[in-house]
């Protein structure tokens, strides 16, 4: 579990929210497995999106990915038990996915929505935990490789929820309604057709909970997670936009020495 540096002070002012510094490791091995065109005069920079956030109590998680201009690095899972103060990764950074939306119904169970990242989304899941964001449990959408991605979900109960598909090649319609009686762990059709499907969640919205939003600052170069507080915004956590950077490493050239007489 990586432990997410914390710089600066909490304040009330948005402007003075403290700073969250993600690490990020991305040199020739990466480069080469994302198929980067990177260089030491122009490294690539690795930028944070954050898609989704969702309040649990004094709890905090924020879920989206790490990706430069042209490709998708890894998924991120964020968990705050301060409300924004200190964060850790409870589950691993997975390569070229990205997460989309988080929501928790009580205390224990929640879940993340994902897809495989590329130029089409593919093969969506969901991330299941029951324990309050300690552990998490893969569940595939489809069993088969499936371009398609979860335009959104949101569950009633810990067992009872809905979710929309915008999925190609299905021959039943491009965009589906599925629900579930067991908690994700199985999906029945419930509609189908081609024009897209309305839910729950507004549209653009990181969370269930309208109180809840995430602000680029380009002026500081932040991305901020903000809660309303009567009509003002209050900048809970703040990350820098550039977290990091894909580069060559520098190797040094080996000091020639005379040898002894």
């Amino acid at each position: 579990m990586k432990l997410l540096a914390i710089l600066g002070l909490a304040l009330f002012l948005p402007a003075a929210a403290q700073t969250v510094k993600l690490t990020v490791a991305c040199a020739d091995e990466e480069i080469r497995e994302f198929g980067l065109v990177c260089d030491e005069d122009e490294p690539c920079p690795v930028y944070l999106e954050i898609a989704g956030v969702e309040p649990v109590g004094a709890r905090l998680f924020a879920v989206g990915n790490l990706h430069t201009g042209t490709a998708t690095l890894w998924s991120v899972l964020m968990m705050s038990e301060d409300g924004g103060k200190v964060w850790t990764e409870p589950y691993p950074r997975q390569k070229s996915v990205a997460f989309d939306m988080v929501q928790f119904v009580d205390f224990e169970n929640g879940w993340v929505s994902g897809h495989q990242a590329g130029s089409l989304a593919r093969d969506p899941f969901l991330l299941r935990t029951v324990d309050a964001g300690k552990t998490w449990r893969k569940i595939p959408l489809y069993r088969d490789s499936t371009v398609a991605f979860i335009e959104q979900f949101w569950f009633e109960t810990k067992e009872q929820g809905t979710l929309i598909v915008e999925r190609r090649g299905a021959g039943v319609g491009r965009y589906q309604r599925l629900e579930t009686r067991d908690g994700g762990a199985t999906w029945m059709m419930r509609e189908a057709g081609e024009d897209a499907i309305d839910g729950k969640r507004a549209k653009g919205a990181v969370s269930m909970n309208a109180d809840w939003r995430v602000r680029a600052d380009a002026k500081a170069n932040q991305l901020r997670i903000e809660k309303r507080e009567g009509r003002q915004w209050r900048a809970v956590a703040a990350f820098p936009l550039v977290v990091g950077r894909c580069e060559p490493r520098v190797v040094e050239d080996p000091v020639e020495t005379e040898p002894p007489a």
